[in-house]
């Protein structure tokens, strides 16, 4: 019987979600770099195009007749021409007091880095990033000092910095589908290594109990290791258990039959009747103690056999004819004979102790039914599949219980007062069980019971 393990998540689902989280937030790292180095980089290019502006304005400035004259270069605001037609301001201011452009237009807080002062800010409810540059002009013994604000609205800049947002979006989204494609490839190839194993252990027979080989990544090794240790102890008990029965069946029977020839030399002897009757009794109860006994161990031996089945090429023929010729002396002494027939030769790849003991328990169920001067007929057929089939000549099986006669220790009514312990017929049906056939049984037309090992 088989147990269903306790089951917690999916290492597999659990792989492709740690490495899918990982993939998103990678994802969405990128996209806030690449849209960040990006919107630096078109910052930079805006305020160098401003910076280059308010210079050419302030190379423009020159005082004449101590009067400070600007002639603003029309390549002054041409350069900062945009697509979307960003608006330009501009505002001149002469020692600190303004003289032209916009007078919102403030200079830049704070002290000027290098030539030029950049902010960003607010005119006329637009946003703008203004630049702001002094110079100081002499002439005439007259000295000057021209400061010059010019401020850009930031409408191509904002259109430029979308379109790379949805290309670092698009970038960002492929980056991640790819990386869950991945994903579930490696999860797929690293199970696959898990999935090689348990089909390696699914295929093996029962009797296969030799530790792994093929090599194996290094996080699997302690798995393999631990299943090596469990099939090597597993192995060395169904050995030790093996050996058990096998000693259990020698020192049980032996003693029993010492006790019954004591016991049947002990009855020619006694001329008591009373005494006779109760060693008769005594060997009746031997006999069924050792049948009881011999059939326990055969189970148990049949049980651990069909658990480790160990086919090979027999002929049924050749096996079932060398059975029958150790039972007929038992069937002559209780006045019944055997009768083989069927196929000349049944080729069969299979356990010949378990089939052998199978018919055994077969016919010795036929012996005990089957009336004096009767025959027990055994017949191989090989087609469609393999059947060994025993028939006698006895009373049958009860109908209303023939479904339950191959269940441990079930007889029928019709066996009170005849040696037995259930169990032939359940032995019968694992070796056919063992072999992937069936135990049939049913009532002969003209009487008697007719048992099928199909194989």
């Amino acid at each position: 019987m088989t147990t269903s393990p306790t089951v917690s998540g999916s290492l597999r689902n659990r792989l492709v979600l740690t490495l899918i989280g990982g993939a998103a937030v990678l994802a969405i790292l990128l996209f806030l770099t690449v849209r960040s180095y990006a919107a630096k980089v078109a910052q930079q290019g805006q305020d160098d195009i401003l910076g280059a502006s308010v210079s050419s304005i302030l190379d423009a400035a020159a005082l004449r007749d101590g009067h400070l004259e600007v002639d603003i270069p029309y390549a002054a605001f041409s350069m900062l021409s945009t697509p979307s037609d960003d608006r330009v301001f501009y505002a001149i201011y002469q020692d600190g007091e303004f003289l032209s452009g916009y007078e919102d237009l403030s200079l830049a807080d704070g002290p000027i880095e290098g030539r030029w002062a950049f902010q960003t800010g607010q005119v006329r409810g637009e946003r703008v990033r203004q630049v702001s540059a002094s110079r100081t002009l002499v002439g005439l013994g007259r000295q000057t000092e021209i400061e010059v604000a010019l401020g850009q609205t930031q409408d191509a800049l904002s259109d430029t910095l979308d379109q790379i947002s949805r290309n670092a979006a698009y970038l960002g989204i492929g980056f991640f589908l790819l990386t869950a494609a991945l994903s579930f490839w490696v999860t797929s190839s690293t199970i696959g290594q898990l999935n090689k194993l348990t089909t390696s252990v699914t295929r093996r027979g029962p009797q296969d109990l030799s530790p792994f080989k093929k090599p194996v990544p290094k996080e699997m090794a302690p798995l393999v290791t631990s299943l090596n240790s469990l099939m090597g102890r597993l192995d060395q008990s169904l050995s030790q258990s093996e050996d058990f029965i096998a000693e259990a069946a020698h020192r049980v029977r032996t003693p029993l039959a010492t006790v019954r020839s004591y016991a049947e030399a002990t009855l020619h002897r006694v001329e008591r009747e009373d005494n006779r009757e109760a060693l008769k009794a005594m060997v009746r109860a031997i006999d069924e103690s050792s049948r009881a006994a011999g059939q326990l161990l055969d189970h148990a031996m049949i049980t651990f056999r069909a658990d480790h089945l160990e086919r090979e090429e027999i002929d049924l023929v050749v096996l079932i004819r060398d059975l029958v010729q150790r039972l007929i002396p038992i069937a002559e002494m209780k006045e019944l004979t055997l009768s083989l027939s069927g196929e000349p030769s049944v080729p069969y790849s299979g356990d010949s102790i378990l089939i052998q003991n199978a018919v055994r328990n077969m016919v010795d169920n036929a012996m005990k039914y089957a009336p004096s001067d009767s025959a027990v007929e055994i017949t191989i057929i090989a087609h469609p599949e393999p059947q060994i089939q025993v028939r006698d000549s006895g009373p049958g099986f009860p109908p209303d219980e023939i479904d339950t006669l191959t269940r441990r220790f079930e007889r029928g009514q019709n066996a009170v007062g005849t040696i037995g312990s259930g169990l032939g017929l359940t032995i019968a049906q694992d070796v056919a069980t063992a072999h992937g056939g069936a135990l049939i049984l049913k009532n002969r037309s003209k009487g008697g019971a007719c048992v099928i090992l199909s194989l």
